[in-house]
């Protein structure tokens, strides 16, 4: 078994995907527009599957917001430096929404670094720090 993606309701498409790529430099990887079924859906990721697992936004047609509930937790996201993460995504906030919400540092009682930030939806996004696995990642894919 392998997990294919995650699917998160937006309120503005292009809002959405402008921050994924844009903040969290992910790449639109193809879009489904069903305007009978009045919906649209744009996957994004920092590959294709079934190698990488990928993010679908889905936009209901003159839906602008979805009430988000207590069971939904975070992604996480592995990077080499989540401070500069953090810094990349709060220089692009005031055009494209979302926000830090934890600054970059060690997990309470550990040494992991960690940091928070949400989407322009109020979905939660983790950024782990993992300069190991996102140079591996990142030679994977070139």
């Amino acid at each position: 078994m392998r997990l294919l993606h995650t699917m998160l309701r937006v309120g503005n498409l292009q809002r959405a995907i402008d921050f994924y790529t844009q903040a969290l430099g992910m790449t639109l990887l193809r879009t489904i527009d069903r305007p009978e079924q009045q919906y649209t859906l744009a996957f994004l990721g920092y590959g294709r599957n079934p190698e990488h697992a990928e993010i679908e936004l889905t936009y209901n047609h003159g839906v602008e917001a979805y009430e988000l509930g207590t069971a939904y937790g975070h992604i996480a996201i592995g990077v080499d430096n989540a401070a500069a993460v953090c810094d990349a995504v709060r220089a692009k906030t005031a055009t494209l929404g979302g926000a830090v919400t934890r600054e970059a540092g060690p997990i309470k009682g550990g040494n992991t670094v960690i940091a928070f930030i949400t989407d322009p939806d109020g979905y939660k996004i983790e950024l782990i720090e993992r300069p190991q696995a996102a140079s591996e990642l990142n030679s994977t894919a070139n």
